[in-house]
């Protein structure tokens, strides 16, 4: 049997061959200042330069760093669910290997993780040292996730966060949703959610991987991972509701039509033919789009009972 590890810290790279070697050496600093067992799990998430030359060079002198190698570049998302499959210690760190994440800030959330029962903790870049189209963006994105969720964090993209074991084999980080880690975590039922002012470097090698288009992608992801948790696994409570509330409103105001040409016609008033008013065509335009909803969402449901998961429910404690 394994030995028990106290912490494990998932480093999601690419191209960063330069910071590496520095990282690990403040990780394991840390690491033995504070009596702590730990592994470091370096993803190279398909790097171009010597990032895996370096990886296997720190891993041959450091039994507690294990790597593993993309063929190709998959995302930050895809190297943090293989991290988190991987994961041994009880309270699982994630960090950029850029150095802009400070391990010192591992003991404390440690603590807070293990002493004051949460279950996961996120840390806060309050001071950044990002440029300014960086970081205003970002503050209107992390408004919109708060709005959206009710997780009252003020950095959901912030690299440096604690989980708690458990969380981390609970929860299936996809597509680009590592941003939403806290609501996938909510989700599951950990929610127990804190968080910690940490400190943030600035960039000594290289540049950011990351440009504007992450801000369309991580509002896209928001409503993606939005509708998951609240109608995942019954479609046909958004689908259905919305497409009956437009079948009634097209079908009422198409009924309203023709009544009123009809009672116009007996009190021998003119009214225009009901194929000549533009608000005849919207109303059935609005049946036809409550139809198809209402099918999608009935679809949805068909297809969900026949997933192999829909009972899948996980279960804290049992007596």
């Amino acid at each position: 049997m394994a030995e028990k590890l106290d912490i494990s810290v998932v480093v999601p790279l690419y191209n960063e061959e330069e910071s590496l070697g520095e990282l690990v050496a403040w990780i394991d600093r840390v690491a033995t200042a504070n009596r702590l067992s730990y592994e470091v799990i370096m993803i190279d998430d398909g790097s171009s330069d010597k990032s895996w030359s370096v990886v296997e060079s720190l891993a041959a002198v450091n039994a507690s760093v294990r790597g593993i190698r993309f063929a190709r570049n998959y995302g930050k998302s895809a190297a943090l669910y293989c991290g988190f499959e991987a994961a041994q210690g009880e309270v699982v760190f994630t960090m950029d290997a850029d150095l802009q994440d400070s391990p010192d800030e591992i003991p404390e959330m440690r603590r807070m993780i293990l002493e004051e029962g949460y279950d996961l903790v996120s840390g806060w870049k309050k001071k950044r040292y990002d440029p300014a189209g960086k970081r205003f963006p970002s503050k209107f994105f992390n408004w919109t996730a708060r709005a959206v969720s009710g997780i009252k964090l003020h950095d959901f993209n912030c690299g440096l966060k604690a989980y708690r074991r458990k969380v981390v084999k609970s929860i299936e980080v996809y597509g680009e949703m590592h941003r939403y880690i806290p609501i996938l975590a909510k989700h599951a039922g950990f929610k127990r959610i804190g968080e910690k002012v940490v400190q943030h470097q600035e960039r000594k090698y290289g540049v950011s991987k990351f440009g504007m288009e992450r801000m369309v992608k991580g509002y896209l992801d928001l409503i993606t991972v939005s509708f998951m948790s609240h109608f995942g696994r019954s479609p046909m409570y958004f689908f259905g509701s919305l497409g009956t509330i437009m079948f009634l409103v097209g079908g009422g105001t198409a009924l309203w039509i023709i009544i009123a040409k009809i009672v116009k016609q007996l009190n021998g008033t003119y009214l225009r033919a009901v194929t000549d008013q533009p608000l005849f065509f919207i109303a059935i335009l609005a049946i036809i789009l409550g139809v198809q909803l209402f099918l999608a969402g009935f679809i949805g449901e068909l297809i969900n009972r026949r997933s192999a998961d829909r009972n899948n429910y996980k279960i804290d404690k049992k007596l």
